[in-house]
């Protein structure tokens, strides 16, 4: 197999900083290749020193040729038509990737406009093509649409159209599918491998998802800290580990923390019946306001001291039935009880209620006021107090908080730019935690992180479910972590409960058609990796 890159010997400095050491790699035609590692191992720098899209202040040293052109030797107009017609990109965040202000037909037919002398309908006309390929036709999807009137997976999808719209010879992912449910993750996944098999390109897939990538991946490189540690051929890599820091990793992906008792016979949080409703526009001057319904009598309960999972993918009421339960949205039906006592009194969420109750997102950094100092930030639910501590009082308290989710005191004073995403995390959870509620939802709150910071923060929520007896609602789409933290899990879709049980009555035996698939479309490590 002809080698369609060759990174050989790559270094990176930025400003003199040290990014990347002594990287070498290859990927051939029709070959995918996983680069492995987490936040700041150097392997989305070594992706944008292959399209030499770098900040000021880089140097580069070594070998880099794609396609038989020498990219670290090339002015920026030679790159400039190299990019997107020999290499493209999909890269994470499709949201922030796409123009909000331009239809999907008219973005990717931007690419073909820049690189191609070609009339305009013409364009519109391959555009149609490259994404009928990426499996948005245009009989379902029409090409005059925007990006926030799609899912998730469809703006995915219209990346990947508008990275192959000119048929290149290599394909660069950068964590395309970390935000997507499962089922969403596999049909990605799927749709890349097939275009590698038709196209014959070759595909560089960077993931800190080592199951993702066992799934995909003819041959895997594993990166820490800007080197290259480990590389060879998958799956037979999974049981020639030797690198510490690759076996460590792979410990991490399927982490199971050390939770400490059993769940009580008491009910903690009650819901009876529960149906939420969104109206929908009429039909015409004279037609009739509809619904739609989100939540669908939706029934269960989580006992005190219990981790309950909620799964299912995006779309099927999981957020919608979250903020119900914290009493931000009204319901049309049912109640919610917490300890006995409605959520909602009077129209309004009950504050003596609200209060024992607390939530972490999954993205920490949006969740904050970047402006504020951690100490403001942690200290918000406050508010749901009668009688909020001050001064001396207020600053011993969160600094006890952050103490308990293994920060510092001293970081109260700094801001949320300066910490990592797990830091961030931890933060979060202190705020969850200063007014010491009963119940914590964690709404994908380790969807995004590396496997080790993840496994981390695992092992913290245990130690502090066995701490402050906590009880836990997680809700993810990360099948793996459910399994491994949940004593029980329900399956929703389409607003309702399809299926509940014991965890390991729902994951080695599902009844549910819906529930298998969820499951066959979770990423797996090799059995050999995993023993």
């Amino acid at each position: 197999m002809s080698d369609l890159l060759s990174i050989e010997n790559l270094s990176l400095t930025i400003h003199g900083a040290p990014i990347l050491r002594n990287v070498s790699l290859t990927v051939g035609a029709g070959q995918i290749v996983g680069v492995i590692g987490e936040s700041g191992s150097g392997k989305s720098m070594t992706a944008f020193a292959v399209m030499q899209l770098l900040p000021r202040g880089a140097r580069t040293v070594g070998r880099i040729m794609l396609n038989g052109h020498a990219m670290l030797d090339l002015p920026e107009r030679d790159l400039c038509a190299l990019r997107g017609a020999t290499v493209g990109m999909v890269f994470q965040e499709p949201m922030t990737a796409l123009n909000p202000l331009k239809t999907i037909g008219d973005q990717v037919a931007e690419t073909i406009l820049i690189h191609e002398k070609v009339s305009r309908s013409e364009a519109i006309n391959r555009a149609r093509d490259a994404l009928a390929r990426a499996e948005l036709p245009e009989e379902k999807f029409a090409l005059g649409r925007y990006p926030h009137e799609l899912s998730g997976g469809q703006r995915q999808r219209v990346v990947i159209a508008m990275a192959i719209a000119l048929r290149p010879k290599l394909l660069i992912a950068d964590e395309p599918t970390t935000a997507l449910d499962v089922t969403t993750q596999a049909e990605i996944l799927k749709l890349l491998k097939r275009l590698v098999r038709e196209d014959g390109m070759g595909l560089l897939l960077i993931s800190h998802d080592l199951a993702v990538v066992a799934d995909m991946a003819d041959h895997i490189v594993i990166m820490q800290r800007g080197d290259v540690v480990e590389d060879g051929p998958c799956p037979a890599i999974f049981g020639a580990l030797k690198h510490p820091y690759s076996i460590a990793l792979l410990e991490a992906s399927d982490h199971s923390p050390a939770y400490s008792g059993a769940p009580s016979d008491a009910p903690l949080l009650e819901l009876h019946n529960v149906v939420r409703d969104y109206p929908t526009r009429s039909g015409g001057l004279w037609g009739k306001s509809g619904y739609f319904r989100a939540v669908d009598h939706v029934s269960f309960t989580i006992r005190r001291g219990e981790n309950l999972g909620l799964v299912g993918e995006s779309g099927c009421g999981k957020s919608t039935l979250t903020r119900a339960i914290l009493g931000l949205e009204p319901v049309q039906g049912g109640e919610i009880l917490l300890d006995g006592a409605p959520i909602m009194q009077n129209g309004h969420a009950a504050r003596d209620i609200r209060r024992r109750m607390q939530v972490v997102f999954q993205d920490p950094y949006g969740s904050f006021n970047p402006r504020h100092r951690v100490a403001r930030l942690v200290a918000e639910p406050y508010h749901l107090l009668d009688d909020p501590p001050t001064g001396a009082a207020r600053d011993t308290a969160i600094s006890e908080a952050l103490e308990a989710v293994g920060m510092q005191a001293a970081d109260a004073g700094k801001y949320i730019h300066e910490f990592s995403g797990g830091q961030r995390q931890r933060i979060a959870i202190a705020r969850a935690l200063i007014i010491r509620p009963e119940l914590i939802i964690l709404d994908e709150a380790v969807s995004a992180l590396d496997v080790s910071v993840r496994a981390q923060v695992l092992d913290l929520l245990a130690d502090l479910s066995a701490r402050f007896g906590l009880t836990y609602l997680f809700i993810s789409h990360d099948l793996g972590v459910v399994r491994n933290v949940c004593d029980r899990v329900l399956v929703m879709q389409d607003g309702r409960i399809v299926e509940e049980g014991e965890t390991a009555q729902i994951f080695d035996a599902p009844r549910q058609d819906y529930t298998r698939r969820l499951m066959a479309a979770t990423p797996r490590l090799p059995q050999a990796a995993a023993e």
